[in-house]
C-alpha cells in the first residue's frame, strides 16, 4: 500500500496574517460593543442637566418629572437577566443588534417628544433597548477574547465605556442644551445608532444559541421581571412616600414574594431561565455583592457633586459637566492605560482592593466638603481620587465574568449590569433620602439653604464612604482565590524506573 502524502504546511506568512486578521476582527467588535454600551450609558446621564429645560418646555411637574429618569431607569434594570439569558438561547448577536435598533428608534421619537406621555413612553422604549443591546455586551466580549492578556484590555477598555460615559454624559449634555435644545440629547444617538447598526451585521460573530427550548422559562421570565420592575419602581419612590410608608412597604413586599417565587421556579423548572448553578461560583457571587455596595455609594457622588456644583455653588449646566470632567480623564487614563498590565502584575483583587482604597478617601474628603469650596484646593483632589473607580471596574469585571462557562456569558453578563443597575437605584433613593431629611431639619432649624444642602450632602457622603468600607471587607474575604491542595507527594520528583533488563545492585 503506497503512503498517503502528507500536507504540505501552510506558509508561515499566511498563519501570521490569519491570526493578524483574526485580532482586529476581534478589536473590530470590541469597538462597536463598546461604542453601544457608550450611547446607553451616555443616555442615562445625559438627561440629568436638561431636566429644568424639559421640565419649561414640555409643561412636567415637579414629581412628573422624575419619571424622565425613572422611565428609563424601571426597564432597563428589569430586563437586563432576562435579555442576558434569552441572549444565551437566541444568539447574543441578534440580542444586540435588535436592542441597539429599539434604542435608537426610541430615541428618535424622544427627540421629537412634544409632550410629558410621549417622552415618557419614548424612555420606556429606550431603557428596554438598552437592558436588551447591555445585558449581552460583556457575554459577546469573554468569548471573543479567550487569551488572559488580550482579554484584560478588552474588559479595560469597556468597563472604561461605563465609568466614564456617565460624566461625560453630564458635559455632553451641558453644551447641547446650551448651545441647542434639550432635544438633541435624544438626536445625538441617531447617528452613532446607525453606525454601530451597520458596523455590528460584519464585525460581530455570528452565533445561534441552542434555541428557546433550551431554557424558554416564561412562568420564570414573568416572576423575575415583575420581581425587579416591582422592587425598583418601590425604591425610586423612596423619596417621595418614605421608607415606612404603607406603599413603599407593600411594593417591597410583593417584589420580596415575586423573586423568592422566582428562585423556587429556578430551582425545580426542567429548564430554568436563571440556572442557579452560576450561584455556586464564590467568584460571581462576590464580585457581584461587591459591585451592588461600590455603585450605590458611587453613583450617588455623581449626582449629589452634581447638585452642590450647581445648588451651592451656582454652577451652570455646561459648567457643571467640565467641572466632573476631570474625574472621567482619570478614569480613563487609568482604566486604559495601566489596569491590564496592573492586573496581571499583582491579580485581579489586589488591584479591586486599592482602588476601593483611593474611593473610600474621595468619599472621606467630601464628607468635609466647606459650604464655599474652592474648585482646585477642596473639588480636583477629589476628581483625581475617582481613578480608583478606573481600577476598581475593570478587575471586578474580570473577577465577575471568570466564574462563569461560554454557556452561561450572557446570563452572567446580564447579572453583572443588573446588580450595577439595583445599586444605582437602591444608592440613589437611601443617600438621597438622608441628604434630603438632614437639609429640611437644618432649614426648619433656621439655617442657610446653602449650609442646609452642604450638610446633607456630607452625611450622604459619609454613609457612601461606609458601603465602600463594606465592598472593601466583602472583596477582602469572599474574593480570595481558593486554594488547590495537591495530593501527597505530587510536588516530589518521582525515581527513574529502572530498565526491565536491567538488575539492581
Amino acid at each position: 500500500m503506497s503512503a498517503v502524502p502528507a500536507p504540505l504546511p501552510a506558509p508561515s506568512g499566511t498563519t501570521a496574517t490569519t491570526a493578524t486578521t483574526a485580532l482586529r476582527s476581534r478589536w473590530v467588535a470590541l469597538g462597536v460593543v463598546a461604542t453601544g454600551l457608550l450611547m446607553t450609558i451616555l443616555d442615562g446621564s445625559i438627561v440629568t442637566v436638561a431636566m429644568p429645560a424639559v421640565q419649561h418646555d414640555l409643561g412636567f411637574s415637579p414629581a412628573g418629572l422624575s419619571w424622565v429618569v425613572n422611565a428609563y431607569l424601571i426597564p432597563f434594570g428589569s430586563l437586563l437577566l432576562l435579555a442576558g439569558r434569552l441572549g444565551d438561547l437566541i444568539g447574543r448577536k441578534r440580542m444586540f443588534l435588535a436592542g441597539t435598533a429599539v434604542f435608537t428608534t426610541a430615541s428618535l421619537l424622544a427627540g421629537l417628544a412634544s409632550s410629558p406621555a410621549v417622552l415618557l413612553a419614548a424612555r420606556l422604549l429606550q431603557g428596554a433597548g438598552s437592558a436588551m443591546a447591555s445585558a449581552v455586551g460583556l457575554g459577546i466580549l469573554v468569548t471573543l477574547f479567550t487569551e488572559a492578556a488580550e482579554r484584560a484590555r478588552a474588559i479595560a477598555v469597556f468597563s472604561f465605556t461605563g465609568a466614564a460615559g456617565a460624566s461625560l454624559g453630564q458635559v455632553l449634555g451641558g453644551i447641547l442644551t446650551d448651545a441647542l435644545d434639550w432635544h438633541w440629547i435624544f438626536f445625538i444617538n441617531l447617528p452613532i445608532g446607525l453606525a454601530v447598526l451597520a458596523l455590528a451585521v460584519p464585525a460581530l460573530p455570528a452565533d445561534r444559541g441552542p434555541g428557546l427550548r433550551e431554557g424558554a422559562d416564561v412562568a420564570g421570565a414573568v416572576l423575575v421581571t415583575a420581581g425587579l420592575m416591582t422592587g425598583i419602581y418601590a425604591v425610586v419612590k423612596v423619596e417621595q412616600y418614605g421608607w415606612d410608608s404603607a406603599r413603599t412597604l407593600g411594593l417591597g413586599a410583593t417584589a420580596a414574594a415575586l423573586l423568592i417565587a422566582f428562585a423556587v421556579r429556578q430551582a425545580t423548572a426542567a429548564t430554568p431561565l436563571v440556572p442557579l448553578r452560576i450561584f455556586r461560583s464564590r467568584r460571581v457571587t462576590g464580585a457581584n455583592a461587591v459591585q451592588m455596595l461600590m455603585v450605590a455609594a458611587l453613583f450617588t457622588f455623581q449626582i449629589l457633586v452634581a447638585l452642590y456644583l450647581q445648588k451651592v455653588l451656582g454652577y451652570g449646566a455646561a459648567g457643571t459637566g467640565l467641572a466632573m470632567l476631570p474625574a472621567a480623564v482619570v478614569i480613563g487614563a487609568v482604566s486604559l492605560g495601566v489596569s491590564a498590565g496592573l492586573n496581571a502584575r499583582f491579580g485581579e483583587r489586589n488591584v479591586l482592593l486599592a482602588g476601593l482604597v483611593l474611593l473610600i478617601g474621595m468619599l472621606v474628603l467630601l464628607s468635609r466638603l466647606p459650604v464655599r469650596a474652592d474648585y482646585v484646593t477642596d473639588l480636583l483632589p477629589v476628581m483625581l481620587l475617582a481613578a480608583g473607580f478606573g481600577l476598581a471596574l475593570p478587575a471586578l469585571t474580570t473577577i465577575g465574568m471568570s466564574g462563569a462557562g461560554d454557556d452561561d456569558a450572557g446570563l452572567a453578563s446580564g447579572l453583572f449590569n443588573t446588580t450595577q443597575q439595583i445599586g444605582m437605584a437602591l444608592g440613589v433613593a437611601v443617600l438621597s433620602t438622608l441628604a434630603a431629611g438632614r437639609s429640611e431639619r437644618l432649614l426648619t432649624d433656621g439655617a442657610s439653604a446653602a449650609a442646609a444642602l452642604t450638610s446633607g450632602y456630607r452625611l450622604a457622603f459619609t454613609v457612601g464612604a461606609g458601603l465602600l468600607l463594606a465592598a472593601f471587607a466583602v472583596a477582602l474575604l469572599a474574593l480570595r482565590r481558593p486554594v488547590v491542595r495537591k495530593p501527597p507527594g505530587a510536588g516530589r520528583t518521582p525515581a527513574p524506573t529502572p530498565p526491565a533488563n536491567s538488575s539492581t545492585p
